[in-house]
């Protein structure tokens, strides 16, 4: 019998079909668990000079020296904004902006009038507030030394900031500026503003995140931050605001220091001079 080639082809493809059905099954599952299986759940790396996203803790970007923008579950926080505003056109306009101190390097009234505060809670000491201009005035809310409010969500109090040495009692007196705490769900952040090793600081309890100035002759050693840290033992703290004169000081020196009283405080250095060879 003669079998044309369409009937040939047919007793060859038809056997063929259920292990054809069963290998395209097989590829699917296949495809299915890569699709379900979790991507890397590592943390991506931060950009430089930032802190990594958590769930609790809020995102921190250094921009110079004492200057920093938070961003926290949805609310961003500008702290001690001076120089080119141009600094700040890669964040959200702030929604709380916090001063600590009358100096040049936390408080410019030009970077501020520049800045889109409309629906910022502008907040202040006393001594501050009394060196804005009209408009800004108006809109500062003063918040003395031990004094506490609430914006967005997030409770803020006023630690005192200033000297103890003697040679230095003059650069930072007692209730002029704001340290200030942060505190939303249960955690708690802490700037230091221009201060030496105060017993407010060295009381402080409870703090995830410390940021601590430590610069000469205008606050203080490297030595004394330490100490003051070991104190209060916060869970992670920052060396900031650590430009002096002449000398840039040594946080390398500060870690080794934090890290031999106490291992379990986490030493996080971040880059507060970007471009500066320090």
């Amino acid at each position: 019998m003669k079998i044309n080639q369409n009937t040939r082809l047919h007793r060859l493809i038809v056997p063929a079909l259920p292990l054809l059905a069963v290998l395209i099954l097989f590829t699917a599952c296949k495809e299915d668990k890569k699709a379900d299986t979790p991507p890397d759940t590592q943390a991506e790396s931060a950009e430089p000079g930032t802190t990594e996203a958590s769930a609790d803790l809020p995102v921190v970007h250094p921009v110079s020296h004492a200057t920093a923008v938070l961003e926290w579950d949805g609310t961003t926080i500008y702290i001690d904004p001076v120089g080119d505003a141009a600094r700040f056109t890669g964040y959200d306009a702030p929604d709380i902006v916090l001063v600590t101190d009358i100096h040049g390097d936390h408080f410019s009234s030009g970077t501020l009038e520049a800045l889109p505060l409309e629906d910022a809670r502008l907040i202040v000491p006393q001594a501050v507030a009394e060196q804005m201009q009209d408009a800004l005035a108006a809109q500062a809310e003063i918040l003395p030394n031990g004094s506490e409010l609430e914006a967005s969500g997030i409770r803020i109090t006023a630690i005192p900031m200033y000297n103890l040495r003697e040679e230095a009692l003059d650069f930072h007196t007692k209730g002029r500026g704001n340290g200030y705490i942060l505190e939303k769900n249960g955690t708690r952040v802490y700037f230091s503003g221009d201060t030496e090793d105060i017993p407010e600081m060295r009381s402080l309890k409870g703090i995830d995140m410390a940021f601590v100035c430590m610069n000469l002759p205008y606050t203080m050693p490297v030595e004394s931050a330490a100490n003051a840290v070991l104190a209060f033992a916060p869970e992670r703290v920052y060396p900031y605001h650590y430009r002096g004169n002449p000398d840039v000081s040594d946080t390398g020196k500060f870690r080794e220091l934090v890290e031999a009283g106490n291992p379990e405080i986490e030493v996080v250095q971040l880059d507060w001079y970007p471009g500066e060879d320090y």
